[in-house]
């Protein structure tokens, strides 16, 4: 071969190496740019995958949050509407129900707006956005759980150093007709929406919104900032309309502005039952690092390569590719697994299906699992790859796992929320598993839901259970009672509901306090859970009012004998340590299917035989009877009536004066009520007044007596007339409420009267009940100057020495022995006794109810002071009154 030929052959070898060189360096360049274009697209494509999986899952986070609300509302509504307005939500606040953080205010509203309960001051809540809650449910007759954005009023952010807003959950409360009564409320902080941000990995520059159906914001976050709604950078991004479908997911770009200025991908999820949008955003920085990182490693290499490329030519080439390609692919793998996994509490495993000859599936291999996954097993996770399902298919979990895996790999997908049994391996009660099929592979993703389903248990149990007694509440006995009939129904059997009122249960928490009171009604429990069998029901209704179910019973008489075992078990006193309580119990008693075939029919009529024992004396029990109703309903339609009658000023005052025995001059004046009603006339005080006593406005009346005595003397003062005392009636009731001496010191100041122009009629057995009390109100009036008479004297259970404890200036004889005065010997004895009785003490006597000359004259022979009745006057308006107080002698020669 010639020189020439050989620098030829040598200069096709020497400039080949070069060409290749640059050749491999354009191949180098192109494939690196096409890589990296590939790998930003899957990057891309993984970040809108995850975004929209952390969509989903916030969303999910905040349907559970917004049906727990829900209940809430609805238990809270239910509890105040049977509670007849004593529920107290401070004292649940204290027994730890509301007690939470996230609970800002829990409140009741009534029609008005004023807090009838709360949990906290409503200064926390803006007086036009509690207008704006009020006006919204009085115009719509729904009770459906409305959801609102507010803000925490300037008070209280005053108070708290912080401007967070509130979301409020409402609901309309009706009263027994159906009319609007008020609103139910409970504001939590929005902040509590954005919790879920803690459990996941956002990043540094992650953002989580709750968006409403009108665009509204109900809380942001940023990073690791929770944006107040009124600062005014409470909007993460200003253009929303990537929310008009449903779901999805996307990168921002520019169509977005954040108020941070990131870029990020964005996720969002509707919510099915709530008009609300879970927005999650990942910033791509973060999303898009691993790409970027690689994307200046293959740079650099390409670079190093093409300068080396003509000394390692073809070799150093293909080396860097491989190695470049391999690392690539372990990075890219590896970065996007663990930041999808490891970032997070649930378990994740690839799980690969071994495969017989046949192509039956014969076992599953653990090819990789995350850390949390190989710690839900107790081991580290290079333990547990490679472990295979069949060398653990002795133990029961791993064989029905197996069979799910089967059934999977058939289905393609399977999700479900699995209580597991004792001895498991995973060491948890509850997990929530997904399978999903790739290939012959399964995605397993696992997570604890123990915690959930311990909350889900205790929010039924707080439902169904009274917190007081640990009975069965009100809310158990509505689901249970449909079952219970209709299994009587199939059987053609009878239930029995007997509903029980505790008699004097009120005297012991008015006087000892609801503490003592809540430890009589813990042992009332007991002994009613003590006469019953072991299939048979106690419900406490609330109050001092229970339920016992038969369920079932052959005929009345097995009622009967409960019924009779409860009575007697209640003649029983409590003994609560020194203390000693008396009380009794009142039974009414309904049969399934004679009394109704409802649930709300039973406790109604049950109700109305307790009702009828409560007014034939206690302490008893009686069935239902179709006629009670009629007198249950009518008593019913008087106490309202009476309440209106209050707010409408229908009572009036009249006076019936009081004589001298022996001179008939007028000595003084007895106030009675009387009740003009406006399409039925004047209502006796007989039919009026027992029910104004057992329903307790005999308060009230009475303090509108005292009102109107004093007023009228007042205007007869004002006139120059003389005045005589007049004497007012005061009921047990209202002396039992120890207030008495206030009002009428109140009523004195404010129209100047003397108080020695007043006298007040106390019954015997008002006196009785708790005679230390009784002494120290009796001392409490005296102290104004005004005097106390004994009212209806021999007619309750007075001793002699109890009327020299209670030092009375004076008594009034009971009609039914002026009666008897010239009818027969023993009335006039009877006349004779309390006389000599009265003057020995010291007290002067007025004898009431006479009608005729001669009983006058058998009182004025036994040495009476003063006599009242039909004789000398009957009761007169003050118009009448003030002609015979001019007339001064009133009785007939």
């Amino acid at each position: 071969m010639s020189r020439a030929d050989f620098l030829k052959a040598n200069l096709r070898l020497i400039l080949a190496w070069p060409l290749l060189g640059l050749v491999l360096c354009a191949v180098l360049w192109t494939a690196t740019l096409l890589q990296l274009e590939a790998e930003k697209k899957v990057a891309q494509q993984q970040a809108l995958e995850s975004v929209s999986s952390l969509s989903k899952a916030y969303g999910q986070y905040l349907l559970r949050t917004l049906e727990q609300m829900e209940q809430l509302t609805l238990q809270l509504k239910y509890e105040w509407e049977h509670s007849h307005g004593q529920l107290r939500l401070d004292q649940l606040k204290t027994r730890g129900m509301y007690a939470l953080p996230q609970f800002a205010i829990v409140a009741i509203l009534d029609r008005k707006g004023h807090a009838v309960t709360t949990t906290a001051p409503l200064q926390r809540l803006r007086v036009n956005e509690r207008s704006d809650i009020l006006l919204r449910h009085w115009r719509s007759n729904s009770s459906a759980l409305r959801i609102a954005l507010g803000r925490a009023s300037v008070a209280a952010a005053a108070a708290s150093g912080a401007d967070e807003s509130l979301v409020h959950f409402t609901r309309r409360l009706e009263d027994e007709d159906g009319n609007f009564d008020g609103v139910l409320l409970i504001s939590i902080h929005s902040s509590y929406f954005s919790e879920f941000y803690n459990s996941v990995n956002f990043g540094k520059f992650g953002m989580s919104a709750v968006v409403g159906e009108e665009g509204e914001l109900f809380s942001t976050r940023l990073g690791s900032r929770v944006l107040p709604m009124q600062s005014g950078h409470g909007r993460p991004f200003l253009d929303t309309s990537f929310l008009e479908t449903e779901s999805g997911a996307m990168h921002s770009g520019g169509r977005i502005a954040f108020s941070d200025q990131q870029s990020r991908y964005v996720g969002w999820q509707a919510l099915k039952a709530y008009p609300f949008t879970a927005v999650v955003g990942l910033s791509d920085g973060e999303l898009l690092h691993p790409y970027e990182e690689t994307r200046t490693i293959y740079i650099g290499i390409a670079l190093a390569v093409s300068v080396l490329l003509l000394a390692f030519a073809a070799v150093a080439t293909v080396l860097s590719l491989r190695l470049a390609w391999r690392h690539h692919q372990s990075e890219g793998v590896r970065n996007a697994y663990r930041m999808a996994t490891e970032g997070t509490s649930d378990g994740f495993y690839i799980i690969a299906a071994l495969r017989g000859e046949d192509s039956n599936i014969l076992d599953f291999e653990i090819v990789d699992c995350n850390e949390p996954g190989a710690g839900y097993f107790g081991v580290r996770r290079e333990q547990l790859l490679g472990m295979r399902l069949q060398s653990r298919a002795h133990e029961p979990y791993f064989r029905d796992l197996m069979q799910h895996y089967r059934a999977a790999m058939q289905s393609g997908f399977s999700e479900e929320e699995i209580e597991l049994p004792e001895g498991n391996p995973f060491s948890l009660r509850w997990i929530r598993r997904r399978l999903v099929r790739s290939g012959d592979r399964l995605a397993v993703t696992l997570q604890d839901i123990s915690t959930a389903k311990e909350h889900e248990r205790d929010l039924r149990r707080l439902a169904n259970e009274d917190g007081l007694t640990g009975l069965p509440n009100r809310y158990w006995l509505q689901q249970f009672l449909p079952g219970a009939l209709g299994r009587a129904a199939i059987a053609q059997q009878m239930l029995a509901l007997l509903f029980i009122d505790l008699d004097g249960f009120k005297d012991i928490n008015d006087t000892q306090g609801h503490a003592e009171g809540d430890k009589v009604l813990r042992a009332a429990s007991l002994r009613l859970k003590a006469v019953l069998r072991p299939g048979d029901h106690v419900v406490r209704l609330g109050g001092d009012e229970f339920v016992v179910v038969l369920d079932p019973v052959e005929d009345d008489s097995r009622a009967e004998q409960v019924a009779q075992r409860i009575a007697l078990a209640f003649d029983e006193p409590f003994y609560q340590g020194s203390e000693r309580h008396k009380m009794g119990a009142s039974i009414g008693i309904s049969l399934y299917p004679r009394d109704g075939a409802e649930t709300e029919v039973l406790l109604k009529n049950a109700d109305i035989a307790m009702y009828a024992v409560k007014g034939a004396g206690k302490g008893h029990y009686r069935f239902f009877q179709p006629e009670l109703y009629e007198t249950i309903r009518n008593r019913r339609e008087l106490e309202q009536s009476l309440v209106v009658a209050l707010e409408q000023d229908q009572f009036l005052v009249v006076y019936q004066p009081r004589v001298d025995a022996f001179s008939g001059e007028l000595c003084s004046m007895e106030a009675l009520v009387r009740w003009h009603h406006p399409q039925h006339g004047m209502v006796p005080p007989l039919e009026f007044i027992p029910v104004a006593e057992s329903s307790g406005l005999i308060s009230q009346l009475g303090e509108v007596v005292i009102e109107k005595v004093c007023l009228q003397m007042a205007r007869w003062q004002a006139s120059g007339l003389e005045l005589v005392p007049v004497s007012i009636n005061v009921s047990a009731r209202q002396f039992g409420r120890g207030d008495v001496h206030q009002v009428l010191a109140s009523a004195l100041t404010r129209y100047s009267i003397d108080a020695r122009l007043i006298e007040v009629e106390i019954t015997e057995s008002a006196m009785m009940d708790e005679q230390n009390r009784a002494v120290e109100q009796l001392s409490a009036i005296r102290a104004l100057g005004v005097r106390l008479l004994v009212d209806d004297f021999g007619t309750g259970y007075s001793s002699l020495s109890q009327l020299q404890k209670f030092a009375m200036d004076g008594l009034k004889i009971d009609r039914a022995f002026t009666m008897e005065l010239g009818r027969s010997e023993q009335g006039e004895v009877f006349v004779r006794a309390i006389l000599s009785m009265a003057h020995a003490l010291g007290m002067s006597v007025v004898a009431e109810g006479v009608e005729t000359r001669e009983q006058l004259d058998i009182l004025r022979a036994l040495q009476c002071n003063e006599v009242q009745g039909y004789f000398i006057s009957r009761p007169v308006p003050a118009e009448q009154m003030l002609a015979l107080m001019q007339q001064r002698f009133l009785i007939p020669r």
